[in-house]
């Protein structure tokens, strides 16, 4: 099958499958949403809501979060892996938030990879989920499937990522970064891939599949 003709034939099924998809991270504004993507790395969606369920309903801007202070921050989000690591870059990027951006989180992905510790995967995926951007952050979920399904031959998330877009249907764009990361989370495991129930078994050559 070309790979033109597999990406036709798999992002209509999975936007059937994920008729509505949206982050699993629970936030009210650009704000919130830039510091729980920060706190998601090498963590749960799961986790990460559990530490800020407390901490927006007092921090809703970086003002706020500097008035709060580094101490009481960490102590919110000390259940979270690297935490003071997390801690530091996200007090570092409210102040540059105030200082160069008026307090506003930036909507291009030049200006957000300066911030301490966001990334590229980070400021993609606040680019898309708050600025319905159609970038495609990639992820150990997305990295996975995009191999499996032999959508990349990339070797970094930055090359896959590079590969998704160029080749998503244009109509599939804005929303493939979740259909493959929801794939990948629910059906096409690393672990124990359900690939008995998987929809998209005619466009895969993954090994268990055969079995």
């Amino acid at each position: 099958m070309r790979l033109k003709e597999k990406f036709a034939g798999i992002f209509p099924v999975l936007a059937e499958k994920f008729p509505d998809p949206k982050s699993e991270l629970k936030f009210s504004n650009h704000f919130q949403l830039l510091v729980a993507v920060m706190l998601s790395a090498q963590a749960t969606d799961v986790s990460v809501n559990k530490a800020t369920e407390s901490l927006f309903k007092i921090v809703t801007g970086p003002q706020e979060l500097i008035e709060l202070g580094e101490t009481e921050l960490f102590g919110f989000i000390k259940s979270i892996g690297l935490a003071r690591t997390k801690t530091s870059n996200i007090m570092k990027t409210s102040e540059i938030l105030l200082e160069k951006f008026n307090g506003e989180v930036p909507s291009s992905y030049e200006e957000l990879i300066t911030l301490p510790g966001v990334g590229s995967k980070t400021a993609k995926v606040v680019l898309n989920v708050g600025f319905n951007q159609p970038t495609v952050a990639v992820d150990t979920h997305i990295f996975r499937v995009a191999q499996r399904l032999k959508l990349s031959r990339g070797k970094t998330p930055d090359q896959v990522s590079d590969d998704l877009t160029k080749n998503v249907p244009r109509e599939y764009l804005l929303k493939a970064h979740h259909y493959l990361l929801l794939h990948g989370r629910y059906t096409c495991r690393a672990q124990n891939p359900r690939c008995e129930l998987c929809e998209l078994k005619a466009f895969c050559s993954f090994k268990k599949k055969q079995i």
